[in-house]
């Protein structure tokens, strides 16, 4: 045997031996270590590595300029428990929503991932549509195409009862769609549908992460929606979703709406030129954060908290030159800290309190640290009977309409802690409460 061959088999011989560990005689442990935990819903542990797809209009894993590229992206990855879909720069023409699915991140490059929503059509129907039904029919079909999104609604039945949804056939001039009619839409009351939709939207689903897309809502060129049923960014109970660095913009209806959706996140974000609200938390969602944030230039106002939004922190936004007010608070919406906000130059109060009896008021909430300027009006009005408001070192100045009061507070208003505060303007506060509520 050569002094070559022995030192192979010898080689051989001490791997076997030492086994994956490298040590002689024992084996590697690949037993759990402590801080291994199984998931809450899930019967294995945390994985390092999940699912990763890229999606754009070249050199990608899928290819296309459109959003069924991308909802089969999304959808892939969600098949695969969650991951990650990395959209590529360029514009994406939504025919439809953006759906997204648990789990799943979609990411955008900063200022160049755009998607943009096809221009709509609308028509008057042409037969009832009755609640629970899952098709209508149109007088003018022309630009409903099957696998668009679709938008039914009448006079009455708007708000929440407006049903969207994506269209699945058609037949002549009847469309079947995904989700029944959440309400009778009556021709005698002006029934009508149009290709309107949320350009992204998250329903019954959590853990979805929103990053670096810039939404175009094309409004000049779409009906409206409500704020209930769409936005630019659309949540409905999306539990825990994370939305940042993304630009909402010129969309017919609300920037971002989230509703019934707990612990929601919105940070460094820009809520700019939608035809309603900028930023709309509603209907029972606890917890948001909203940090960072830019609402500007929209039709009504930059930040309305709707009803039951409780609990919630809002802070280092800047709310400016909006067709209303900055921000409005009313109908039950609670114990929320409001600090170290920008609100300026909006073309009525720069806070808005709302008209709600003493059950539904907004109480116990807390402004500190705000600057609240050059607004349109009294720069804080507090109306309703709404009970213990504390403002503790906001700056409220007007440089503008000497005339308007700083702090307006209302006859039915119960006590309100003002700390620190300073006030520039001819009429400081002008407290319309008697002595006893005070």
């Amino acid at each position: 045997m050569t002094c070559r061959v022995a030192t192979s088999i010898f080689t051989l011989l001490l791997s076997l031996a030492c086994g994956p560990s490298g040590v002689l005689g024992q084996m590697r442990d690949f037993s759990p270590k402590p801080e291994e935990e199984q998931l809450p819903r899930a019967m294995h542990s945390k994985m390092a590595e999940l699912a990763r797809l890229t999606v754009g209009r070249t050199n990608a894993d899928m290819t296309g300029d459109t959003n069924r590229v991308l909802q089969a992206a999304v959808d892939y990855v969600a098949n695969l428990g969650g991951g990650v879909v990395e959209i590529g720069p360029g514009e994406y023409t939504m025919y439809d929503s953006l759906h997204l699915r648990p789990h799943v991140t979609v990411r955008g490059v900063k200022d160049k991932t755009i998607l943009r929503k096809a221009g709509g059509v609308a028509s008057p129907l042409a037969l009832d549509g009755d609640y629970g039904e899952q098709q209508v029919t149109l007088q003018n079909p022309e630009g409903f195409t099957v696998g668009s999104g679709i938008a039914v609604w009448d006079k009455g039945a708007n708000g929440f009862h407006t049903t969207v949804a994506r269209i699945t056939g058609r037949r002549d001039n009847t469309f079947s769609f995904d989700k029944p009619l959440g309400a009778d839409c009556m021709v005698g009351n002006g029934a009508q549908a149009a290709t309107v939709f949320p350009v992204v939207s998250v329903y019954y689903t959590e853990g979805v992460h929103i990053e670096n897309l810039t939404i175009d809502g094309n409004k000049q060129a779409n009906p409206p929606l409500n704020g209930c049923r769409g936005a630019g960014i659309f949540l409905y109970q999306g539990f825990g979703t994370v939305i940042t660095g993304c630009v909402v913009r010129n969309y017919n209806g609300d920037g971002i709406s989230f509703q019934q959706s707990n612990d929601v996140t919105v940070t460094d974000c820009v809520s700019e030129d939608n035809a309603v609200l900028g930023i709309h938390p509603g209907s029972g969602s606890q917890r948001p954060t909203v940090r960072n944030c830019i609402a500007r230039r929209n039709g009504t106002d930059g930040l309305f908290l709707c009803w039951r939004v409780r609990h919630g922190v809002f802070e280092q936004n800047v709310l400016e030159q909006n067709g209303q007010f900055g921000i409005s608070i009313g109908h039950k919406d609670s114990d929320n800290i409001l600090r170290h906000n920008i609100v300026r130059q909006n073309k009525q109060h720069g806070v808005f309190f709302r008209n709600e009896t003493l059950g539904m008021a907004p109480h116990r909430n807390r402004l500190e640290e705000n600057t609240i300027e050059n607004n349109g009006g009294a720069q804080i009005r507090i109306r309703g009977e709404v009970n213990d408001l504390v403002f503790v070192k906001n700056t409220i100045r007007d440089t503008q309409d000497e005339s308007a009061p700083g702090i307006l507070i209302e006859e039915k208003v119960g006590p309100v802690n003002l700390r620190d505060n300073t006030i520039q303007t001819k009429v400081q506060i002008e407290d319309k409460r008697t002595s006893k509520s005070k």
